[in-house]
């Protein structure tokens, strides 16, 4: 209850601002916009950049239809009957499949029975003979018959015409069945859709074990990171070339989709099982770009390979060379062959070495986000600059530390740079704010206390604008009250606007010797000076330096004094001395802000408080300067203190002792005033004592001593209290206590 008090207390216009800018990270990272995207996959390279994978020996190879195997052989596209040869060497060095990450949708141009109708000059008989020739593409589909051959097709994001994607007699390769059964719910809905395929020509697609598609979706920034393992054509599904191919290999009729209502799980073979996004993709984990995978069609061709590297192997044919254009981009490499992204996706699936990403990541990123964003717009209205920094600094650590984590132990793909970034952007608007709403503070506390304390006080408490305390608090004070000594007589010297300068002109230097020493004027009243010291800001010496302040006080009123008699024996007129009293006291007082909603000061309330005014009052009485209670002594006792008196001031019902002030630490020290000292407390003794006779003697003594500071005052109020005593005794009770009738 505590904290959720001092929570709404701190609470702010700032922190709103902190949660609405915690709600519009939410917000963008709900919508997952093209920037946040490639902030995710950012990070999600960088892991992989620093832990490529790295394979264990499988059975794959690239036949690179390299540039040297087209200088050698001829440009692209070749005889399929060179291609029938090239199946043939492959089969007999004992690669087990091959897939062709190639689509072969049109006609050999190079068939007999081409060239029969495109070769001018030839004549009939000739033509005749080769159009009873077979045709390469027969030929080439005949060796593939014996053989387990995997053809390519390409998707389309264009609608081709009929002609060009036409359906095939042959469907094997599409007869994908689901392993779940989900009433009323096809996979369709969540693969990812293409208008239009590209596909092989009938003869070759009959000749084929299995077609797949080598379909790739770049991310926003066209690098390569996932490849679907299924996508749809119509109402068709075609499998990925690397997952075909391995069903081919291992020889069997079929593959699973696993699916449910919240979209794609994975894909099953006998014996292998493939995780996926909701939209049948699958992360890949890349390695580096791999050299070794690769074997020159040429040699292949040539025989000059070694048999060891293709036998038992599934085989990829495609091409590096850089003028096909078949490059694309990874995490780790900026351009690497389009078989090799083929080849690597197989490593991934015999390794099992892939990455995923599962479907609650991004609840868990965002309620990530929100709760640390929440921890942090709570915690910082409690917290310095240096703990949020703290704070925040963790938070983002714990987060990118649990996202790399679960991407090294298990291959999750978790993105908490997002919510790193969002946290971070919400301590710095919380920083800001709060540094405003500091500086407003700042101002507000100089605005305020300016014209109350020292610049420096003032400076200390706009630092730290917390310990000032709204409301009111108890704790151990000084309080000083001193006004001027026959202010009405000296009033009638000057009209009202003559009376304003004479007002300020004694105001402003006993104003600045206290607040030189730590005090806050609390008020003016008229020409009474209400000063209070230890609050707002602590002073463990407040009674010293109030004590300090009205001694420093008498020194500038006989400054005060040189100048106004000049000015009056320059004007002609009747000088009349700059006289002031003051009374000090110390105690536990209230202190804060008192007054109402529209208006308010900070000041003291208390009977300490009144004691002081009293105090004051009585030092006219005892004809001394400064008067101070018996608190403030017992802080001040090396300074030339005496006692006056224990007496029971107007409207209090306790007696004090009172003491009054002679000077400083310096006086204190000289053995006049100590001598002093001790024969005035022998004369209060006798005093007390009823001891008239003695106390009549020592005062005489005392009067003498203490002509310097200026005592007659009180040593005539003695000896009027003595001669009334002796004429009406006060009892063998009395304590010595005096009842003053006056304030």
């Amino acid at each position: 209850m505590k904290f959720l008090k001092r929570f709404i207390k701190h609470y702010s216009w700032a922190h709103l601002i902190a949660l609405g800018v915690l709600a519009a990270f939410v917000v963008l990272r709900a919508t997952d916009s093209q920037p946040v995207q490639l902030l995710r996959f950012k990070v999600f390279d960088g892991y992989q950049q620093i832990t490529p994978r790295e394979d264990s020996e499988q059975p794959v190879v690239i036949i690179d239809l390299d540039d040297e195997s087209l200088a050698e052989l001829g440009q692209w596209p070749w005889p399929r009957t060179l291609l029938a040869k090239l199946v043939l060497k492959l089969k007999k060095a004992g690669v087990v499949s091959v897939a062709y990450d190639i689509v072969f949708s049109e006609p050999d141009r190079t068939s007999p029975g081409l060239l029969a109708d495109s070769v001018r000059g030839l004549d009939k008989k000739t033509k005749e003979k080769l159009r009873k020739m077979p045709s390469n593409d027969d030929t080439f589909a005949r060796i593939m018959k014996g053989y387990k051959v995997v053809l390519g097709q390409s998707t389309q994001q264009r609608v081709l015409s009929d002609e060009v994607q036409r359906k095939s007699v042959k469907t094997t390769w599409a007869n994908l069945n689901k392993a779940t059964t989900v009433k009323g719910l096809k996979p369709h809905n969540f693969l990812y859709s293409f208008p239009s395929i590209v596909r092989n020509i009938e003869t070759l697609e009959n000749a084929a074990q299995g077609i797949g598609v080598f379909t790739f979706v770049p991310s926003v920034d066209g690098i390569v990171r996932q490849v679907p393992l299924v996508v749809r054509v119509g109402d068709h599904l075609y499998p990925t070339l690397a997952l075909e191919l391995y069903r081919v290999a291992t020889v069997q009729p079929t593959m699973a989709l696993v699916y449910d209502t919240a979209g794609m799980r994975g894909v099953n073979l006998k014996g292998l099982k493939v995780p996926t996004d909701r939209t049948g993709q699958i992360w890949m984990k890349f390695g580096k770009h791999d050299r070794s995978l690769y074997v020159s069609a040429r040699d292949v061709l040539n025989g000059t390979v070694d048999p060891q590297r293709l036998a038992g192997k599934l085989a990829f044919l495609g091409t590096s060379a850089v003028g096909l254009l078949d490059i694309k981009a990874t995490p780790l490499d900026a351009a690497i062959p389009g078989v090799e992204v083929h080849a690597q996706l197989l490593q991934n699936i015999l390794d099992k070495n892939y990455l995923t990403r599962p479907n609650w990541a991004i609840g868990a990123e965002i309620v990530a986000m929100v709760v640390v964003g929440l921890l942090m717009v709570i915690m910082v209205p409690f917290l310095g600059a240096l703990w949020t920094l703290v704070l925040a600094i963790a938070s983002i650590a714990v987060l990118l530390g649990l996202s790399w984590w679960v991407y090294d132990v298990y291959g999750m793909l978790l993105d908490m740079m997002f919510p790193a970034v969002a946290i971070f952007i919400v301590s710095v608007v919380l920083t800001y704010l709060n540094y405003m709403r500091e500086e407003r503070e700042r101002r507000q506390v100089r605005g305020a206390f300016s014209r109350y304390m020292s610049p420096a006080l003032v400076a200390q408490l706009a630092e730290d604008p917390s310990r000032l305390t709204l409301g009111g608090e108890m704790r151990e004070m000084t309080v000083l009250f001193a006004d001027i000594r026959g202010f009405t007589t000296i009033s009638e010297q000057f009209d009202a606007e003559g009376l304003t300068k004479f007002i300020n002109r004694y105001l402003t230097p006993m104003t600045n010797v206290i607040l030189e020493r730590k005090g806050t004027i609390d008020k003016y009243m008229g020409d009474c000076i209400m000063a209070f010291w230890n609050a707002p800001l602590d002073d463990p010496d407040h009674a010293a330096n109030g004590v300090r302040s009205a001694l420093a006080m008498f020194i500038e009123s006989d400054k005060m004094n040189v100048d106004l008699k000049r000015e009056a024996e320059e004007e002609n007129r009747k000088y009349i001395p700059l006289k002031i009293g003051s009374g000090l006291n110390t105690g536990v007082i209230c202190v804060g802000n008192m007054g109402s909603d529209m208006r308010f000061d900070y000041s003291v309330l208390g009977d300490d408080v009144n004691l002081g005014a009293r105090l004051e009052g009585q030092s006219k009485t005892y004809g001394v300067d400064i008067v101070i209670g018996e608190n403030t002594y017992a802080y001040v006792e090396n300074f030339a203190v005496i006692q006056l008196d224990r007496i029971q001031v107007k409207g209090k019902t306790v007696p004090v002792d009172i003491y009054c002030v002679l000077g400083d630490e310096s006086v204190n020290e000289t053995p006049e005033f100590q001598a002093l000292r001790k024969r005035h407390g022998e004369m209060l003794n006798a005093y007390k004592a009823q001891d008239w006779e003695a106390q009549t003697r020592i005062l005489n003594e005392c009067r003498e001593m203490g002509k310097e500071h200026k005592l007659d005052v009180l040593y005539d109020l003695y000896e009027g209290r003595r001669d009334d005593y002796i004429a009406n005794p006060p009892g063998e009770e009395w304590d010595g206590v005096f009842v003053a009738t006056s304030k």
